[in-house]
């Protein structure tokens, strides 16, 4: 057998990249064969709603929490539940790209619990900042607050590099700088609920965590400080 003959057609995506999305692809197999009448229940075509009436977070329920002061089991559960439901196929389809793309590439660098601290790190601070904006009532569900923080992530290795490389660590948020053009772009064109604030917490939340749970982040964060 010839060199390369027994080599995969693709490159295998490390296990902790297919937790993440094995997930949604499940989600997305049963609300789209309820949506299509697969099932055969009359039911079935209400599942998607359904799916966002429990997994989804509203930013009220936050502040109902503190308003009351009391803290409710559900309500934090939609802090970690709602990327995994989707507002249709194709919704579903750009986040999994996103999360096979830049998890596959930071998954190569950090180990399997840094790329899940990363992950739902991004949820949480996305979630967190989509509730605190005053006025907002439309609910905040898919996974691209959690795959920005995976952009984070991959932002913070080519900022690690650039900067070992004395090159302009500026160029390091070229993609974050583009994406959230884009999408303030189709805002401004469509409308729509001002979803790009948990991206950009998610981003945060992820490029700052990756000096604590990238692979010596915290000696450099360390060594940051020491030379302040």
């Amino acid at each position: 057998m010839r060199d390369g003959y027994d080599e995969a057609p693709l490159n295998p995506l490390p296990p902790v990249i297919w937790l993440l999305v094995l997930p949604i692809v499940a989600m997305e197999v049963v609300l789209n064969a309820g949506t299509y009448g697969f099932t055969g229940s009359a039911d079935a075509i209400g599942w998607r709603s359904d799916a966002l009436q429990r997994f989804a977070l509203s930013p009220m329920m936050l502040d109902q929490m503190l308003a009351t002061g009391r803290v409710d089991g559900d309500y934090l559960m939609r802090f970690v539940t709602y990327p995994f439901v989707h507002g249709n196929l194709t919704h579903a389809l750009f986040a999994g790209v996103f999360i096979l793309a830049l998890g596959k590439f930071v998954a190569e660098v950090y180990r399997a619990w840094a790329v899940l601290a990363v992950f739902f790190g991004g949820v949480i601070a996305g979630g967190l900042a989509y509730s605190l904006v005053p006025g907002l009532q439309v609910a905040l569900y898919g996974a691209y607050p959690g795959a920005y923080g995976l952009i984070g992530a991959f932002t913070f290795i080519l900022w690690a590099r650039l900067g070992a490389e004395q090159a302009n660590r500026g160029r390091a948020f070229t993609l974050i700088g583009f994406l959230l053009g884009i999408q303030l772009l189709f805002g401004a064109i469509f409308g729509g609920a001002p979803d790009w604030i948990a991206d950009l917490a998610g981003f945060g939340a992820g490029f700052l965590l990756s000096f604590v749970v990238a692979p010596g982040g915290l000696a450099h964060l360390l060594k940051v400080i020491r030379q302040r």
